[in-house]
């Protein structure tokens, strides 16, 4: 009986030991190419990682024309057109006015403004816990919408998509 209640005691030890719960989040990427839309010749690639809750965007790009530029996510992951006009209009699940990102009013798309360097080229990081890859979260949810590049810087007041100009690059945001 005393070997039966040891063997017994060592096999529940053994399954805990053996059932280590992971609570730490596997990390989701998504690596996809920039591609050139409104005659220009913009190229470059967009990062995103989901880790924690946590959405990490790096966007490196280059044959810029030097200067200020906006860069939104749009509502479908359709970059075909010429113009890049079928990724629809910036992506604004909660319905609300344009604005500059973290403020209180702005699209979920309004990612803002970055520069290009005098050769053209320009890097955009950010990360947010207001979006998700995959989630089942539709006003969180980045996939099947694009990544759009603008001529123009945004204004942060025209609505609904501050003046930002032409769009000259473009991505599907897909698997």
């Amino acid at each position: 009986m005393k070997r039966e209640i040891i063997i017994y005691c060592f096999l529940i030890l053994m399954a805990v030991i053996g059932c280590k719960i992971d609570t730490s989040s596997k990390p989701i990427m998504l690596k996809i190419d920039l591609k050139p839309s409104s005659a220009s010749k913009v190229t470059g690639t967009a990062v995103f990682t989901e880790r924690n809750d946590i959405v990490s965007l790096v966007v490196t790009m280059k044959n810029l024309k030097p200067g200020v530029h906006a860069i939104h996510i749009h509502e479908k992951a359709d970059c075909s057109a010429v113009d890049a006009s079928s990724a629809g209009g910036h992506w604004n699940p909660t319905f609300k006015p344009h604005g500059k990102w973290d403020s209180p009013s702005c699209h979920k798309g309004d990612i803002g403004n970055f520069t290009a360097d005098e050769n053209g080229n320009a890097r955009l990081s950010m990360s947010t816990s207001e979006w998700c890859i995959g989630c089942d979260e539709p006003t969180k949810d980045i996939l099947e919408k694009s990544l759009v590049v603008h001529q123009d810087a945004d204004d942060y007041v025209s609505q609904p998509s501050g003046n930002a100009g032409a769009r000259i690059a473009c991505l599907g945001i897909i698997r």
